[in-house]
């Protein structure tokens, strides 16, 4: 046994348990932990034994979600290569740029990616090895059936393998720059598991798993720690309402993760009111807090606990958790810092701040990654000498020791010499009856030298003026605070990750401004 041997591990204490539902393959989609460990031992096997994969060699997938990254994952544990996952949503000439950054010797793709696959192959060469996940592939590209029928002659292991190997990397979600891919250990994987176990998960567990899974919300926030404690996990290929109200009953859900748009897309189902949620123990909401109107009108009809979490792709992702008995008193904070993380708020000059000032959250602890893939700047920038993880997040913290987000370093915009901070003023906004969701940006100003612009999207049904909402914005903030414009659209830019992506917001915003619209 070595560290990167997971299914080994689930293969030899629960082989008959279901580990795995990919519900987009029907009957054919339920795997036991034997069956997904021979899959990753086929997998590894072909990896090692045809295309050459070594330890430090990465393997990369672009496809929806699917137990093949799974496979993937943990195939590459066994050899001690390195996983990567890439975005689905990027344009060719984007992943072109990351398959030549990251240099993976094999690309495992899924048909819908066909054409992109085809156009990187076409710019990187005949030296990144294909593998196509179904019938339709690309000339000179293996198989995945034919790949999984591997059976090695040596078992599929590599003994040198250490925690502070690098697993897999994953892009950070790039709405503020250029993604950077974050070096995730077996050691951070280890920890963050431990933590998720003493917060969150039992033994037996059953989790849905929508997020995508080249997100650290779809590989690590519940999959990866419940299949390490022998529990299962229902992959949804893409996000739908609909279906994951029909996986609830059907499963026996027992957790699962979501960010606040989804869980009002779920409580706008037709199919909300009659859903089963007697398996649920509770749901956790992560991406941004939860408004506590969304929490009330969950529970008129379902009285199920929500938890509020909090996370990042460069440390856990499990950092912060707060209880069901604190969701509605705490309403918006991200809870108190998990077991084995230290946390703090410091000012400019990296002296901690009083009880409720604001500064930038630093973390520290054994969940954090290695710092960013070939990327010694950036690595230096984020993780200080004593080892402190600078998130670009500022917070506040209580009297009681609870979190609460005041909204990123680069989003902070300063109005007239005050400090702005937008998810103030989003929260403001949240507690208004007509609005689903909403965003807050600062844009320059030549008076103020920057001043807030608020985009709201009005719940169906409803109607609502922007004075209006303006006004509900005066009557509770003070002015230097309240947005100069509200603009009401009929939907904001989302990223993979459930994410609101204020930088194509503000982009549109000064181009706007420019074109004197």
């Amino acid at each position: 046994m070595f560290i990167g041997d997971w299914m080994g591990r689930g293969a030899l204490y629960w082989p008959e348990h279901v580990a795995v539902v990919d519900t987009a393959k029907g009957d054919a989609g339920r795997f036991t932990y034997r069956a997904l460990n021979t899959r990753a031992e086929a997998l590894g096997g072909w990896l090692r034994d045809v295309a050459g994969v070594k330890r430090g060699d990465r393997v990369g997938i672009v496809a929806h979600n699917g137990v093949e990254y799974l496979d993937a994952l943990y195939a590459c544990g066994k050899l001690g290569a390195i996983f990567v996952p890439y975005n689905w949503r990027l344009h060719a000439t984007e992943l072109t740029d990351l398959v030549r950054a990251i240099r993976p010797r094999v690309l495992l793709f899924g048909d819908d990616f066909r054409d992109a696959v085809a156009q990187v192959r076409e710019s990187i060469g005949d030296s990144l090895g294909l593998v196509s996940l179904e019938s339709q592939g690309l000339p000179g590209a293996a198989v995945y059936t034919e790949v999984l029928a591997h059976r090695s002659a040596e078992p599929v292991k590599n003994d040198a393998v250490s925690e502070e190997d690098t697993l897999c990397l994953l892009f950070t979600g790039g709405t503020t720059g250029r993604s950077k891919g974050a070096c995730i250990s077996y050691r951070m994987v280890a920890w963050n598991t431990l933590n998720t176990l003493v917060h969150e998960l039992r033994p037996g567990d059953v989790t849905v798993t929508h997020t995508p899974m080249f997100h650290t919300g779809g590989l690590l926030v519940y999959s990866v720690p419940l299949l390490t404690a022998g529990g299962t996990i229902v992959i949804m290929r893409r996000w739908d309402p609909e279906e994951l109200l029909a996986l609830i009953p059907r499963e026996k859900v027992s957790l699962f993760f979501a960010v606040p748009t989804q869980y009002q897309q779920l409580l706008d189902s037709p199919r909300f009111a009659t859903t089963d949620f007697s398996t649920v123990r509770f749901m956790t909401s992560g991406g941004a807090a939860l408004p506590v109107p969304l929490i009330q009108a969950w529970q008129a009809v379902h009285a199920v606990p929500f938890k509020q979490g909090f996370g990042m792709t460069e440390f856990g992702p499990g950092i912060f958790s707060m209880g069901p008995e604190f969701a509605v008193s705490k309403a918006g904070s991200i809870g108190r810092p998990n077991y084995f993380i230290a946390a703090k708020l410091v000012d400019d000059d990296g002296r901690e701040v009083p009880t409720g000032d604001v500064g930038e959250l630093l973390l520290k602890g054994p969940s954090m990654c290695s710092g960013y893939f070939e990327d010694e700047a950036a690595t230096r920038e984020a993780i200080d000498a004593d080892g402190w993880f600078h998130t670009g997040d500022l917070a506040r913290k209580d009297a009681d020791g609870f979190f609460t987000i005041s909204g990123r370093k680069k989003d902070m915009f300063i109005s007239g010499g005050e400090n702005v901070y937008p998810l103030e003023l989003e929260s403001v906004l949240y507690e208004h009856a007509a609005v689903q969701q909403c965003s807050v940006i600062g844009v320059p100003d030549a008076k103020w030298g920057e001043v807030g612009r608020a985009f709201v999207v009005l719940k169906p049904g409803e109607a609502c003026s922007a004075e209006a909402l303006l006004e509900h914005l005066r009557g509770r903030l003070a002015r230097f605070k309240v947005p100069k414009r509200v603009e009401l659209v009929e939907r904001l830019p989302i990223s993979a990750a459930g994410k609101i992506l204020k930088r194509e917001l503000r982009e549109a915003a000064i181009a706007a401004e420019a074109e004197g619209r």
